[in-house]
């Protein structure tokens, strides 16, 4: 990502309905899964700001890894140095099966080869242990967002449920989320796509900066969380989210 938008994403994941409720749901999903323990090590990668990661050492031990300096930077004022990590190549710097838990909130779009992504979280889990991800969904919604955030693509979930195969994975859950706002979205990310065609000026900021009212706050979290943590599948959504365990 570029350096601003690691500025803009400290500014407001903290409290805002979608971050906010985005690290409340995958929590969620790890403790109705495998519940962590004390003593289980979870890694999460492409750790950005590192909120979701400190919110997690309450439940178990913790390591972040990122290739961003402006990452780099946040996370090591809230991390101790030996809980932070650094690509060596392309390969993180961890012994095979050392871990209960891998994370990657939002990371598989950025990277070209996700499936190499993948294949080295299975290397790195241990058998019975768990992979979660979360991926932004539906190409329909590519806009300039996306192109500032450097994503090389938004998924569907055949494409996501692909990258674990079933001869390594058992995958527990894949399902959109973020299902209710679907509509709204799809339409501003259109009009502004139609306006920027036309020549009109941008507006300044973007909606996805922009925190509402404390009330629609609350309700916005409230209805995403909940119904990410159905088992309806949705036929749409916004984001995507994938649970899967590892096989022997």
């Amino acid at each position: 990502m570029n350096a601003d938008e690691y500025t803009n994403l400290d500014r407001v994941e903290r409290t805002h309905w979608y971050y906010s409720g985005k690290r409340q749901l995958v929590r969620r999903w790890l403790g109705r899964v495998r519940p962590p323990q004390p003593t289980d090590v979870l890694l999460d990668c492409g750790a950005g700001t590192g909120i979701f990661a400190k919110e997690m050492e309450a439940s178990c031990r913790v390591l972040v890894l990122d290739d961003h300096e402006e990452a780099l930077r946040l996370l090591r004022t809230r991390f101790r140095p030996e809980q932070i990590l650094s690509l060596a190549g392309d390969a993180v710097p961890l012994p095979d099966g050392s871990l209960e838990y891998v994370t990657a909130l939002d990371v598989l779009e950025h990277v070209p080869d996700d499936a190499a992504v993948v294949r080295g979280f299975h290397r790195l889990v241990k058998t019975g242990g768990i992979a979660l991800v979360t991926v932004p969904a539906s190409m329909a919604l590519w806009s300039d967002w996306d192109v500032s955030l450097h994503h090389y693509r938004r998924y569907n979930r055949p494409q996501l449920r692909a990258l674990f195969p079933a001869d390594g994975w058992e995958v527990l859950h894949v399902n959109y989320t973020n299902v209710a706002v679907y509509p709204a979205v799809w339409l501003v990310r259109k009009w502004r796509s139609l306006e920027k065609r036309l020549g009109r000026a941008a507006p300044a900021g973007r909606a996805e900066d922009s925190e509402p009212s404390a009330w629609l706050n609350d309700a916005l979290r409230a209805i995403f969380v909940g119904l990410a943590m159905w088992r309806i599948p949705y036929p749409f959504g916004v984001s995507l989210v994938l649970v899967a365990r590892r096989r022997a």
